[in-house]
């Protein structure tokens, strides 16, 4: 069983309890207006382009068994109508100015991967956390996975939309110890509007994580002008009432506006600036005021 991720991240410490090795799979049901990671909305591999770092060698050119690549001014272009996503164009760029987004990975080699850090995990309580895109959307290889993980002793979190199947999501949590589960926007039609999708099922799907016994940290992404002011005290209200005890509030940055260009999409925080460390203690605040535990990040 294969499955697309976009890279395997070492040493991280934002995903969850310790240090922990974090698997990005690729694909997301969701396209919320400032995603850092829009090289993971699409299942499919994509081939990024850096012309900054384009050093004119042509390499790309000859090798392309399609001629999809070519050389303009600001750098290499690739054609995709023609571009069969062989990667030979990436493999052979010695200034790293096209790179693969997305590669294949069985569950065994990935836990491969993730056994390599089990000292460290034991050392500080780590463990592997699957995250994206929307892992979930990939869920026959994210269920082998973390069963697979569970059966090693190697503590699992899986950080989501929540924008899934519930029974298949249930079946999930069997083997994992802690969802990190992001929460974006608590008006439906506002939630559809920034994210492509309501949040009817999300919520649902939250209720019943919790009432299935199942250990959730709440995520919530501040954006001014999006889900800040007023917004943030619904929010604690809801987390209180489920009951979530816990909430990591994630403050909005801007700095993957670079890779809506290189990928060419819209990208629509055009405009919208990273929040205050005023705006940013305040929600936090506001959000222990209902008698949540809030920390900063992960």
């Amino acid at each position: 069983m294969n499955a697309t991720i976009l890279n395997i991240q070492r040493y991280a410490v934002h995903d969850g309890p310790g240090i922990r090795t974090t698997v990005f799979l690729k694909g997301c049901p969701l396209s919320c207006w400032w995603c850092h990671n829009p090289e993971g909305l699409s299942l499919e591999r994509q081939i990024i382009i850096w012309p900054e770092r384009c050093i004119r060698c042509g390499d790309c050119v000859e090798i392309c068994p399609a001629a999809a690549a070519a050389l303009q001014a600001p750098g290499p272009v690739i054609d995709q109508a023609r571009c069969t996503l062989c990667g030979r164009c990436t493999e052979t760029c010695p200034s790293e100015a096209l790179e693969m987004a997305g590669r294949d990975i069985s569950v065994e080699e990935l836990l491969q991967e993730v056994e390599k850090d089990r000292v460290f995990y034991e050392q500080s309580g780590g463990g592997v956390t699957f995250g994206g895109g929307e892992p979930l959307l990939q869920y026959d290889f994210l269920k082998a996975a973390a069963e697979a993980s569970a059966q090693r002793g190697i503590h699992t979190v899986v950080d989501t939309s929540g924008y899934a199947d519930g029974e298949k999501l249930l079946a999930l949590s069997r083997h994992v110890d802690l969802f990190l589960y992001d929460l974006k926007h608590m008006d439906n039609d506002r939630h559809r509007e920034i994210t492509g999708v309501g949040n009817t099922l999300i919520l649902r799907n939250l209720e019943r994580l919790v009432k299935a016994g199942q250990a959730v940290v709440a995520r919530f992404p501040l954006i001014p002008g999006i889900n800040d002011g007023d917004h943030v005290k619904r929010l604690g209200a809801y987390l209180a009432s489920v009951p979530v005890t816990t909430v990591h509030v994630l403050p909005y940055h801007n700095i993957a506006q670079g890779k809506y260009q290189r990928l060419a999409y819209n990208d629509a925080m055009q405009g919208f600036q990273p929040p205050s460390e005023a705006m940013i203690e305040e929600a936090a605040a506001v959000l222990a005021s209902y008698g949540l535990e809030t920390k900063r990040g992960g």
